[in-house]
């Protein structure tokens, strides 16, 4: 499938992959090379529930989706595929990403960060596959920062807690010098309600 804001690569073109969540510390397929990069009209948010991976049918999780957001951007990682490797990734990514048709394939122009402003349009920014929000999907959740923290801080599944899945995105994300103010937010209240809480304060005898 090819979206609106990009075309599909020559058959000879490097392809290159965009990630913006678990593929950022997982890729799951071999690359040749790594950039910065930023998608216009998109925002990395957890508004997809997840039932398989890091949450269950009666408790479900939170997994990370761009979400449609015309004013809005995602930076993340772009991967270029290793020569060879491109049609075996798009099978893996598309069984990865796409079991249950929550989200849309998409070629989308990705820009590339640092690039030079006064390049040609083909040196600032390469077309890329992304896996977007398909709004129309029965687990697609927009909702806000505190419903999203509730949930992460105590879902779980095959894959692991929840929570996991966020403290490892924002770790990745730091480490690149892509730090999400939003989900460095939703990161400090998950960890405030997996806190124990305090102890009480010591008292003198009742009436003293």
């Amino acid at each position: 499938m090819t979206g609106e804001s990009g075309r599909e690569p020559a058959e000879d073109a490097p392809l290159w992959v965009f990630g913006y969540g678990s593929l950022i510390w997982n890729p799951g397929f071999p690359f040749a090379e790594t950039r910065p990069g930023r998608l216009p009209g998109y925002r990395r948010a957890f508004c997809l529930r997840s039932i398989r991976y890091r949450g269950t049918p009666e408790a479900p999780g939170l997994v990370l989706a761009l979400d449609p957001a015309p004013e809005a951007d995602c930076r993340g990682l772009l991967y270029r595929v290793a020569p060879g490797a491109e049609a075996e990734t798009r099978a893996y990514l598309r069984h990865r990403e796409m079991s249950n048709l929550s989200y849309h394939e998409v070629m989308a122009r990705v820009e590339l960060d640092g690039a030079d402003p006064m390049a040609p349009p083909e040196d600032r920014a390469v077309p890329a596959l992304c896996y977007v929000m398909n709004v129309s999907h029965e687990n697609y959740a927009p909702m806000p920062l505190e419903a999203q923290a509730e949930i992460i801080a105590g879902a779980a599944g095959p894959a692991g807690p929840n929570r996991d899945y966020l403290h490892n995105t924002v770790a990745h994300l730091r480490e690149l010098g892509l730090p999400d103010a939003e989900l460095e937010r939703l990161d400090r209240m998950v960890r405030a309600r997996q806190a124990p809480p305090a102890p009480a304060p010591e008292t003198g005898p009742e009436g003293a």
